[in-house]
Formats: C-alpha cells, sequence, structure tokens
C-alpha cells in the first residue's frame, strides 16, 4: 500500500508540475506549426488595415477569396486569403502609431511577406483634392515627434542636445504666435521643431542609429500605383446623395501621420503650405517607417473622408466614412492584382 500511496503521490506532484508547461508547450507549438507550413507556401502580401470598419468591406469583397485559416498572435489576427493571383495575409493594428508599428513588425517577423499594402481613409489637407478621392503619396513622415522650445528661445538658438546629433533645426518649425488671434501678441508655448525618426535598418549596424523624415515608398510599387489614376470610383452614399465632384486616384508627394485626429483648419493650412501634405491621418507613417527599416516593399492607399477641419461645417467623416473606405478597398484591390511577378527595387535611400 506504501509503494501504491507513494506512486500515486509521484504522479501527481509529476502532473502538478509538468502538464501546465506541457499546455503551455501545445498552445505555443501549434501556432508555431501553423506559422511554419504557412511560410513553407509563401510569400504574401502584407494588407495592414487600421480598423474594422476599413476591413469588413475587404472580407465582403467579391475578389477577396478567404482560405478560412487564421492565426492568433500577440493580439492580433492574421487572415489567409487571396486577391486575384496574389496570397495575401490580412491584419488590423487598430489605432495609432504605436499600435501600427507593433503590428507590422510582428506581420513581417512571423511570416514570409514579400511586400506590404496599407490601406484605409484620412482627412485631406490639399486644397486641389476633395473628399472620396483616393491619394496614394510618395512619401511619408511622422509628423509628431518634435523638440518644443523654451519660452525666449527663437531659430538662432541651439535646440537642446543638438550638439550631440539627436535633434536638429534642419526640418522647421511651427511658431504658436503665427497663430494667436492677436497678431502682435506673443506666445507662451512658442516654438515645435521637427525632428527625423531615429531608425536601425535591419542591413546597418545594430544600435548604429540613423535618420530619416520622408520615407519612400518602394518604387516599384509607385509606378504600378500611377496606372490606377484612371480608375472610376464610387461617388454615391445611396441613391440620393452623391459627392459634387466625381472622386479619382490622386499620386501626390507627400502624407503624414501622428497619433492625433486633426481637425483644425489652421494646422491643415500650416502643414500643406509648409510640408506639400496631402493626406494626414493615425497609422500610416508607422507601416512605412517598419516596412523601411526591413527593407520590404510598401505602398500606402489612403481615400479622403474629410477635410481635417477645413470644412465649413462639422468634421465630414461621419458622413463620408463609409463610401471613403470602400474606395480605398476598391485601389487596394486592384493594386494587388497588378502585383504578379514583382522583384525588389533598390529604392530604399535616405531622406
Amino acid at each position: 500500500m506504501r509503494n501504491v500511496n507513494f506512486y500515486m503521490f509521484f504522479v501527481s506532484v509529476f502532473l502538478i508540475v509538468l502538464l501546465p508547461q506541457e499546455a503551455n508547450g501545445e498552445v505555443i507549438g501549434e501556432t508555431r506549426r501553423l506559422i511554419d507550413k504557412v511560410n513553407r507556401n509563401g510569400p504574401y502580401i502584407g494588407v495592414v488595415i487600421p480598423n474594422l470598419f476599413e476591413m469588413n468591406p475587404l472580407l465582403n469583397y467579391p475578389e477577396y477569396k478567404s482560405s478560412e485559416l487564421v492565426i492568433d498572435v500577440g493580439g492580433r489576427r492574421f487572415r489567409f486569403g487571396s486577391v486575384g493571383q496574389k496570397q495575401v495575409v490580412l491584419v488590423m493594428t487598430g489605432l495609432g502609431m504605436i499600435n501600427a508599428g507593433v503590428t507590422t513588425q510582428l506581420l513581417l517577423s512571423l511570416f514570409d511577406i514579400e511586400g506590404v499594402v496599407h490601406y484605409g481613409i484620412a482627412g485631406n489637407a490639399d486644397p486641389s483634392l476633395n473628399i472620396g478621392d483616393v491619394a496614394i503619396p510618395q512619401y511619408w513622415a511622422h509628423s509628431a515627434l518634435w523638440s518644443w522650445q523654451r519660452y525666449g528661445n527663437g531659430p538662432e538658438d541651439t535646440l537642446p542636445l543638438e550638439d550631440s546629433g539627436d535633434y536638429t533645426r534642419d526640418i522647421g518649425y511651427l511658431k504658436f504666435a503665427n497663430y494667436s488671434t492677436y497678431l502682435e501678441s506673443d506666445n507662451l508655448l512658442n516654438n515645435i521643431w521637427y525632428q527625423p525618426e531615429e531608425i536601425f535598418p535591419v542591413d546597418g549596424t545594430p544600435e548604429e542609429r540613423q535618420h530619416a523624415f520622408w520615407v519612400p515608398v518602394d518604387s516599384g510599387y509607385f509606378n504600378i500605383a500611377k496606372t490606377l489614376e484612371s480608375l472610376t470610383l464610387e461617388g454615391c452614399l445611396n441613391a440620393t446623395t452623391c459627392l459634387s465632384t466625381p472622386p479619382k486616384v490622386s499620386i501626390v508627394e507627400r502624407g503624414t501621420s501622428a497619433s492625433i485626429y486633426l481637425d483644425n483648419a489652421a494646422y491643415r493650412s500650416f502643414i500643406y503650405e509648409k510640408f506639400n501634405i496631402s493626406p494626414v491621418e493615425m497609422e500610416s507613417a508607422a507601416v512605412a517607417l517598419i516596412s523601411y527599416q526591413q527593407r520590404v516593399p510598401f505602398i500606402v492607399i489612403r481615400a479622403l473622408s474629410d477635410l481635417a477641419g477645413g470644412g465649413e461645417y462639422s468634421n465630414e467623416a461621419d458622413t463620408f466614412i463609409t463610401l471613403a473606405a470602400n474606395n480605398s478597398v476598391k485601389v487596394a484591390v486592384e493594386f494587388i492584382k497588378l502585383i504578379l511577378s514583382y522583384e525588389k527595387t533598390d529604392s530604399f535611400g535616405r531622406i
């Protein structure tokens, strides 16, 4: 009996100590097995999407074919399917720069990705464009990395840590006093100086920083995008409500992102006049920066849902968000269909 009791005690301890580890290992192991399996069937186009209202139109789009396979990792769901002849993996980021950066890095680290297509809606800072248009910029910047200058200092004064290369006055600044309702008054907020991102490319030396402000999309992808300017887009919300100007696909020079929802006419005008910005939104620069550092070709497609504060009345996105999302999906699908046997181009010069 003593032998039986000792045996049961030993088995119980074994189960208590070992089985939770085995259970956890089984979950991790199954996920790893699925990742290895899909990568053997790669490569894929990674389709990075900000939110559900932008993803659902693609899931329901006739030319998207779902494989029904999903892999959940790190709080993200990766959905596998195809668009035309291209295999794709879809992933939703959630709102803002941090979510977009984390999700894109996870995508590129886990899966065999040959290129990234990022689409969604955006505000419009460009007076030559209209709500419903789809803008495809050549360059993207994160425009909320600042050195905020103390009151009393001006453009001629060196910024803290500027001499060590941490900050620069090369890109330019915004002077808050220029936007006072009393034109000759000063402003304690003084100036903000725009800064480039520190980047660490995969083909660089680890911990040896480089800098990038304007991040170029892949030149080959950009040339493909130019062929979509004649595409017909959706111009009506319903049978009685249509845009006054038929929407179009526009190739533009620059877009910008920050984890800030822009609905302010003064700042909208400033960034357009200062930087020639067209779309403004909250994720694309993070996708661009991660893809750029990983040397993966990428393109960003953004449909304009509102005027970023430049309209006469309330923000237009409340009305046109669905139309803009549908137009961004259409352009993204047509773009992916054109990527047949694409080879990477050497388009990753530092800017």
